[in-house]
């Protein structure tokens, strides 16, 4: 049986140096909720799995919540659920307050950290089978056993590296909808820059995440999120969109829409910022954006295709809320 040294990180500084110094055989904890059973099932073949697990939480002053000006700061082990009841976050970044009270249920949400939502490992049951019953791109087969096989909550605009499975989490589409940046114990990245399709991110091995940074929308500015799910208020989305629209002199002067839980990264829809731009916003408008928003889906075969529908509702539902 694989066993795991659990070493306590005392500064980022710190946190980093171990994890420069353990490369592949570490992996970081923060909340617990996703890496734990992850672990559990022993879904990696024994030689990926971590030697070490890094311990975020004995790291002071990264659990915050701040407005700087016109950015709202928060630090990576902050809980859902405080980002969620923040009168702070609720006053200027709605839609994020919103996507954190959609996450799993209150008890998850007091655990779970809002960096851990943005990191964790996607959740392909071939990828997770228990002892790696199948193997894939993700764990270092080959292909993608979903494609054949069950791909019912699969990407529906393509794969990456030939992996189909999606990024599931409530916080990315939002954040990204928002133009945050992440930063790191190294650098600062752009929210559409900070996801990848593969590896759930670009961070390099010895890199944490430290920080998010949220601009305040522009007043007047309209922001929703929506989310589609099997199980209510206990899943993770079967798709999802968020969207934040400035409103000009009787049109629309800038928009952006970002798909979740439907492609490996959040899905960002310049069709559907262009179908909104210079218009005034109705249910035509919100209809023909929604519309737009899924005009390059593909779903595998029938068996996902219903994400497709599904996504045009929740743009259209986001947009008139």
């Amino acid at each position: 049986m694989k066993t795991f040294t659990h070493i306590n990180a005392t500064s980022v500084a710190d946190a980093g140096s171990k994890l420069s110094q353990y490369g592949t055989s570490a992996m970081l904890i923060a909340g617990g909720t996703d890496l734990i059973p992850f672990l559990k099932t022993r879904c990696l073949p024994t030689a990926q799995l971590p030697q070490y697990i890094i311990n975020l939480k004995t790291i002071p002053d990264l659990n915050y919540i701040r407005e700087d000006g016109d950015v709202l700061k928060l630090g990576a082990m902050t809980p859902l659920q405080d980002i969620a009841d923040s009168p702070v976050v609720q006053a200027k970044w709605s839609s994020l307050a919103q996507a954190a009270r959609l996450v799993a249920k209150w008890q998850i949400r007091n655990i779970g950290t809002i960096g851990g939502n943005v990191c964790c490992k996607k959740r392909c049951w071939y990828y997770r089978s228990t002892w790696n019953k199948f193997q894939c791109v993700l764990n270092g087969g080959t292909g993608c056993p979903a494609v054949a096989g069950n791909h019912k909550y699969e990407s529906v605009f393509g794969a990456t590296n030939g992996c189909y499975a999606v990024n599931p989490n409530d916080v990315p589409p939002v954040l990204v909808a928002l133009s945050a940046k992440f930063v790191t114990n190294k650098r600062t990245i752009d929210a559409e820059s900070f996801f990848d399709g593969f590896k759930v991110t670009v961070m390099a091995a010895d890199e944490l995440l430290t920080e998010i940074q949220v601009p305040a929308p522009a007043a007047g500015s309209k922001q929703a999120f929506a989310k589609a799910m099997e199980r209510k208020l206990v899943d993770f989305a079967s798709a999802s969109a968020a969207v934040l629209v400035t409103p000009g002199t009787g049109t629309i002067t800038a928009a952006k829409v970002v798909l979740g839980s439907v492609g490996t990264v959040p899905i960002v829809s310049a069709e559907a910022a262009s179908a909104l731009v210079g218009k005034t916003m109705s249910e035509a408008t919100a209809d023909a954006a929604a519309a737009a928003a899924v005009s390059k889906a593909n779903a595998i075969s029938a068996l996902n295709k219903y994400k497709i529908p599904m996504t045009q509702g929740l743009v259209k539902r986001a947009l008139l809320s």
